[in-house]
């Protein structure tokens, strides 16, 4: 649906997309998005009724972000990060119990997409670099609260070489384009932001303690960074 709803721009600005190139056709692209939609929300509500709202929630919220959100400075960062944190809502509603308890940290994986999301305003035309280091203020404040919530856990040790991969992942390309915030540097960034949330996603996992599960994750990256070759990440 992305693609669907910037088809127009990206005829101007990204011509060799599959949309404006010419090798999917705008209407097929618009009924396959909705479908996968409508069968993700099926998908979930065949688990429970909680579930399927929260997945309804969650694809409004694509939808609002494509149409309407994507290019407003705030409320797009916003937008798209609450789709992010609606997908955890919705996976910890498998154990509605781990909602209460656990769902104030939705706000961490919001605050990451957010800065992400900002950035990628710039991969095109480039952008400044107070927004980049406002990137880099959010990115530290989740690392710093998986780092916090694993001590908690009694799972700091285990945690910190993950942590310290994402930092490590996100923050060498981040750096690159603090110090030339050009259209092709910012789009790098963006692009290991994206394909690091499967660390990140590791990252959280071992935190909980379930170390075995994060190795699992983790085994995803290098599908994920072979994937990155193929179809366009940002």
């Amino acid at each position: 649906m992305n693609d669907v709803f910037d088809a127009k721009l990206d005829s101007i600005e990204r011509p060799e997309r599959p949309i404006p190139s010419g090798k999917v056709a705008l209407r097929s692209a618009a009924m396959m998005g909705i479908s996968l939609l409508f069968l993700g929300i099926f998908a979930a509500a065949l688990y429970s009724f909680e579930s399927g709202l929260i997945a309804i929630g969650v694809a409004l919220l694509t939808v609002i972000y494509n149409r309407f959100a994507k290019h407003h400075a705030f409320l797009g960062p916003l937008t798209m990060g609450m789709c992010r944190g609606g997908n955890l809502i919705l996976g910890m509603s498998v154990i509605p119990e781990s909602i209460n308890r656990w769902g104030i940290i939705a706000v961490l994986p919001i605050a990451y997409i957010f800065a992400i999301t900002m950035i990628s305003q710039d991969e095109v035309h480039g952008g400044k670099k107070r927004t980049l280091y406002i990137a880099a203020i959010l990115y530290l404040v989740v690392l710093a609260a998986q780092l916090i919530i694993s001590e908690k856990h009694g799972n700091i040790l285990f945690t910190i070489p993950f942590v310290l991969l994402h930092a490590w992942l996100i923050g060498r390309p981040l750096w690159n384009a603090i110090q030339n915030p050009v259209g092709p540097l910012i789009g790098k960034a963006v692009k290991a932001g994206v394909i690091s949330l499967i660390v990140m996603n590791a990252s959280w996992c071992v935190a909980f303690g379930f170390w075995p599960v994060a190795l699992v994750v983790l085994a995803l990256f290098p599908l994920s960074m072979l994937l990155a070759r193929i179809f366009a990440v940002t």
